[in-house]
């Protein structure tokens, strides 16, 4: 490890430049005679388009294009699709539907867009946008997940009256009923997951440009995976070739999973720009985003734990229904329906489980992956349930998970949902964190609390999640003739510190310091592949494949030095960016090297010169990154107010790159879990189906005085399953924070009796509850 290598709490580089205003995001680009792009949104969540009057916008100072569906549709332009294989209940195959890039003939959610205007300023294109006439016949809408499958639900679609588009299931269903029939003890109870937003920094925006020169298309947006978006829009939307496309991502001012590769406007900027002949530039304003972006979690779990006469899990069976709004365009919108089901045993041996979901359409917008995709869902289910049934069967919270969890000398361990945890200590995680939450005093700051009128709870989630699934990534280093280096990397950053921990990754192997990488991402023509990033992958995979290219490198390095040096192959060994002649002080840095590479009568005749390499990597499975937090709040019963007084993690997410970025991407996922937890909802109106919350005045977001210090403490227990050894950190903050939250929160009320309390607990939300409760408890 050196100075600036694995392990180092070093400050992320890319910090200076973005402090001083350095940085290229989508809104600081500008094209020459680029033109300004809004559209126009549905304020129906669902209603028939009777006609569309266009010739006033048209008209508009201004104004240069003015574009509809059939405009779409005259031209070819494609749609995305669905590729897993899903099928309903009665083994039809699923029923999907994906977005047309512009409503037809019935819009399906608010914030449906309709129209696209396109005019020389961006207020101009907003004036002529007021000047369209649309015709709506509203139709009847369902927004409650639990209401779309009622028989008197309104059909989203007409061709799926049942508002079903698929179920799916995991588990062995006779096994676990076997369970059940034998347990002593079921308990059991139904949790909703809210519907919430991603609410990133920087709203999504796109610049598509066309050039009729070389008939190719070039796309700038804050995407997290440029190369898979190009892949898209090339063969499913422009059926093109892959080549006449180029996706450019700069700077991304967070993405959290919601900035993904389907999203209409990428396509209709690019088509616009062909039919007018100009860049075509859109941004989502703040009180767009609600209306334009896909939305995260809304799930409803129907959990029934069964245990044996002392306390023993022994069985769980977990209804689901996922909510996946109006259209499901790409399997992105299923991910986060099926991808956390596996882990919802947690961290417990549990002998029998089965898991049924299904997937149903609302008149809402589509639902995506969100920081965690489905983890923290799986994760809330499985503690809530632990400690409902440690309440109403008189058991200790703790003694309950202790005496269930998985225990370290069983790894790897497959689980009953056929997940294989491959290495991991749960149990001494808990333990840990009980201990540096002073768990055992905690009923000592109750009684202080008591003693003011207060409410104080404690909360535990042991968590676990499913990260860096397998999947293929790139890494490619050039050096140059000064004997620097570039690493190109197939990820995306968007604020987790690439810049930073591949530069430490690098530096590891390679020797090089900081000031002699510079890191690339983010350009389809100049990386030559990537699968961008999601799902705790970059470092996991990203790093996996550095270390590959940095080992071919350093083979063909030491080929050159053994050459230079004037020694055999064997007798070269490379350490701390050096190639040394063994058992001598004859030595070459790995710059020196570098150089020489460039300089033909240097090289033995079967080297070919320069050096410059590419690596893949793709893991054999999952890795699985767990931890254990406890957060301790405090009620006022006289206003509904929660205050989180304490929170601690203990995490293991593997090898520890870099310490002080670690401990920021836990923080960043906590808070995200606390929002949830304290106050952010996406709210529709049950009648109409409108957007309650479309701006933050109705929208509430986690500032600093909601929340407190949050002590993160590693517990790193190094995978095998990649040269790394790491697991993935990027959502692990989130997937135990909405469970230990809403547990300290539930145990807090359950002083007054209340002990079925759901998200978001809102002051109202509280002091409703507290008082519903107070007859009965006085």
């Amino acid at each position: 490890m050196g100075a600036f290598g694995v392990g180092q709490p070093l400050s992320r580089f890319e910090d200076g430049r973005l402090l001083r205003g350095g940085g290229m995001y989508v809104a600081d680009r500008a094209l020459p005679g680029q033109a300004y792009a809004c559209f126009l949104r549905s304020p129906h969540a669902h209603a028939a388009i009777e006609a569309i009057e266009l010739e006033n916008a048209r008209n508009a100072a201004g104004v240069v294009g003015v574009f509809v569906s059939s405009d779409l549709a005259a031209d070819g332009l494609g749609r995305t699709a669905v590729t897993l294989k899903r099928s309903r209940s009665d083994g039809s195959p699923m029923f999907w539907r994906a977005h047309p890039g512009l409503a037809e003939t019935r819009v399906r959610h608010v914030g449906d867009p309709v129209a696209m205007v396109v005019a020389e300023s961006l207020d101009q294109a907003k004036d002529a946008m007021e000047l369209i006439e649309v015709s709506f016949a509203p139709m009847p809408a369902v927004t409650a997940s639990d209401l779309a499958i009622a028989p008197s639900a309104p059909a989203v679609w007409d061709e799926c009256p049942d508002n079903v588009s698929h179920v799916f299931e995991i588990g062995n269903w006779a096994q676990t009923n076997r369970a059940f029939e034998a347990a002593r003890h079921v308990v059991r109870r139904r949790y909703v997951v809210t519907r919430v937003h991603a609410q990133y920094m920087e709203p999504r925006g796109a610049i598509g440009q066309y050039d009729p020169k070389e008939n190719r298309y070039t796309l700038y947006a804050d995407v997290q995976y440029p190369h898979r978006v190009r892949d898209v829009l090339a063969g499913r939307i422009f059926r093109k070739p892959t080549h006449d496309f180029r996706v450019v991502t700069g700077d991304v001012g967070g993405a959290f999973g919601t900035k993904g590769w389907q999203y209409i406007e990428h396509r209709l900027t690019l088509w616009a720009s062909r039919q007018i002949g100009r860049p075509v530039k859109w941004t989502c304003d703040r009180s767009e985003c609600l209306l334009a972006d896909e939305h995260g979690r809304d799930l409803i779990a129907d959990v029934e734990l069964a245990l044996g006469d002392h306390g023993s899990f022994v069985g769980l069976r977990v209804r689901t229904i996922s909510n996946i709004g109006a259209y499901l365009s790409s399997d992105r919108n299923l991910l986060a329906t099926f991808v956390n089901l596996p882990t919802m045993v947690g961290t417990y041996a549990i002998p029998s489980a089965h898991v049924h979901m299904t997937a149903v359409f609302t008149n809402q917008s589509a639902t995506a992956p969100y920081r965690g995709a489905g983890r923290p869902e799986a994760i809330y289910v499985i503690e809530r349930i632990i400690d409902d049934a440690a309440r109403e069967l008189k058991f200790d919270r703790i003694s309950l998970r202790r005496q269930n969890l998985i225990p370290s000398e069983a790894m790897p361990y497959v689980t009953s949902l056929g997940m294989r945890y491959d290495c991991g200590d749960f149990a001494r995680n808990m333990e840990d964190v009980l201990a540096f939450a002073d768990w055992g005093d905690f009923e000592k700051r109750r009684e202080e609390s008591r003693a003011k009128g207060l409410l104080r709870g404690i909360g535990i989630a042991n968590s676990i999640e499913r990260a860096a699934s397998p999947g293929l990534e790139f890494a490619e280093i050039r050096f140059d003739t000064s004997g620097t280096a570039t690493l190109f990397m197939g990820t995306l950053n968007q604020g987790q510190g690439h810049d930073t921990t591949f530069r430490q990754i690098l530096s590891e192997r390679l020797g090089l310091k900081p000031d002699e990488i510079r890191v690339v991402e983010g350009d389809t023509d100049t990386v030559a592949f990537g699968m961008g990033t999601m799902g705790s992958r970059s470092t996991v995979i990203g790093g996996s494949a550095i270390c590959a290219v940095a080992d071919k490198i350093i083979e063909k390095g030491r080929k050159i030095a053994a050459h230079l040096l004037e020694a055999a192959d064997q007798d070269i060994r490379f350490e701390e960016g050096r190639f040394f002649v063994i058992g001598t002080d004859r030595s070459l840095s790995i710059g020196e090297v570098a150089r020489s590479a460039f300089q033909p009568a240097k090289l033995p005749d079967d080297v070919e010169s320069g050096l410059y390499e590419t690596g893949t990597f793709t893991p054999k499975q999952d890795t699985f990154p767990n931890g254990s937090h406890v957060c301790e709040v405090e009620i006022d019963p006289e206003t509904g107010v929660v205050q989180i007084l304490r929170y601690v993690v203990v995490d293991d997410v593997g090898t520890v790159i870099n310490p002080k970025t670690l401990k920021g991407q836990i923080h960043g996922g906590v808070v995200q879990g606390l929002g949830q937890v304290l106050m952010e909802q996406v709210v529709y109106e049950r009648s109409s189906g409108q957007l309650l919350t479309a701006s933050f005045m109705d929208y509430a977001m986690p500032r600093a005085q909601d929340v407190c210090d949050i002590e993160v403490h590693s517990s790193p227990h190094p995978t095998s399953l990649n040269p790394l050894g790491a697991k993935g950190a990027g959502e692990a903050g989130t997937v135990g924070a909405i469970a230990a939250a809403m547990n300290a929160i539930n145990d807090a009320l359950s002083e007054i009796g209340v002990t079925d309390f759901e998200m978001p607990a809102t002051p109202f939300r509280v002091w409703q509850a507290i008082n519903q409760r107070r007859p009965a408890h006085a």
